[in-house]
């Protein structure tokens, strides 16, 4: 056999029908692109595209919930690939199995919510595993090769940083629960004694009866304010200050 003379087998090469060639080709003119516009454009997807009209995924209505942000998200690790990683030296027989360690050790990139030992494989190597979860079969075989599973709790995910509206709310409720407790300081406060409110009561009246105090003979005390002169007597008083005289009626003639 020469290289010319190399074939596919029969069917396996699929010919391409050649384009634009001809009305009688079956593929002439618009090259079975149909007519002109937008698709007998390149790069044209119109999957879905009802030609302006509602497509059926905007009018059918939405139901039902779906817990897939709130998922925990495991690693799995079969028993066959922790032997292969100890006999090959990245993880210590005598070392602590666990998330770290994996990663460590590049079995896994991150621990996630945690990892969940399967039992595909073997093990002999007695290993001390530290897991979110694992399999009966998988505790079983490595219990019979001397070494021990310990299941933990899930890692919890990392908390997003709060929003504006949420510290705002924090602060409102931390502003409320503040009055709050103030008020009831004030209602679960003792009563004021008598004795403590009646001395204040005699300092208020001493100083009342000190502002209206006045001398022996009827004088205000000094510092007071002369009261302001009656309308009538000052307009009875002149442009100089002094008494306006009266004026004489005039005589009739009889």
């Amino acid at each position: 056999m020469k290289l010319n003379e190399i074939r596919d087998n029969s069917g396996a090469h699929y010919r391409f029908k050649r384009i634009g060639r001809g009305i009688g080709s079956g593929k002439g003119k618009t090259s079975g692109r149909g007519g002109k516009g937008q698709t007998a454009r390149t790069g044209v997807a119109l999957n879905g595209f009802e030609g302006g009209q509602t497509p059926l995924h905007r009018r059918l209505p939405k139901r039902g919930f779906t817990n897939a942000p709130f998922r925990k998200e495991f690693h799995e690790v079969n028993l066959g690939r922790l032997q292969k990683a100890v006999e090959s030296g990245r993880l210590d027989a005598g070392a602590a199995v666990d998330g770290e360690a994996l990663v460590a050790a590049g079995l896994l990139r991150r621990v996630r919510h945690g990892i969940r030992l399967l039992a595909k494989g073997e093990i002999t190597a007695a290993l001390t595993i530290t897991v979110a979860g694992a399999s009966k079969a998988a505790v079983a075989a490595v219990e019979k090769a001397g070494g021990t599973v310990t299941i933990t709790k899930p890692v919890a995910p990392e908390a997003a940083p709060p929003g504006k509206k949420a510290v705002a709310k924090a602060k409102a409720s931390a502003k409320r629960k503040a009055f709050a407790d103030a008020a009831a300081a004030a209602a679960a406060a003792p009563p004021v004694p008598k004795s403590v409110a009646k001395s204040k009561g005699d300092v208020k009246a001493k100083g009342e009866a000190k502002a209206k105090a006045k001398t022996k003979d009827g004088a205000p005390p000094e510092g007071a304010k002369k009261a302001k002169a009656a309308p009538q007597a000052a307009a009875d008083k002149g442009a100089d200050g002094k008494a306006a005289k009266p004026k004489k009626a005039k005589k009739t003639e009889e």
